[in-house]
Order: structure tokens, then sequence, then C-alpha cells
């Protein structure tokens, strides 16, 4: 260890993998995996408003005569 800084080592074969600042490589995934949750929360919030905007388009089309309620508003 130099510092704060941990290093790791790993050894396949001839061939070492090694992993400096093990704490701040921990961070930076943690970062990338927010921002993915983040995406993938986003894409939930949307899905609803388009499955209730596409189920108002699809009642427009079949019955045009009847009257909107809003009280239905799944």
């Amino acid at each position: 260890m130099s510092g704060n800084q941990c290093d790791v080592t790993l050894r396949i074969g001839s061939d070492e993998l090694r992993v400096r600042g093990v704490h701040e490589a921990i961070s930076i995934v943690d970062d990338v995996m927010v921002g993915l949750w983040f995406v993938a929360g986003s894409i939930q919030l949307l899905i609803r408003p388009l499955i209730r905007s596409s189920r108002r388009v699809h009642l427009g089309r079949i019955a045009p005569d009847r009257p909107a309620s809003s009280a239905r508003d799944f």
C-alpha cells in the first residue's frame, strides 16, 4: 500500500492483472452502476404514461362518440 491507495495484483499463468487504487476503481464502478440504474428508472417512469396515452388513442378510435372518462385513468 502506498499512502491511502491499495493495489491488487492477480496472476493468471504468465500474465498479471494489476489494479491500482482499488477503492477508487470500486467508486468508479459504483458511479457507472448508479448512472445505469438512473437510465433504467427513467425508462420505467416513461412506460406508464405511454401505456395510458396509447390506451386513450385506441379507445378514441374504437368509440369516438362516447364521452371521455378521466375517472378511469389507469
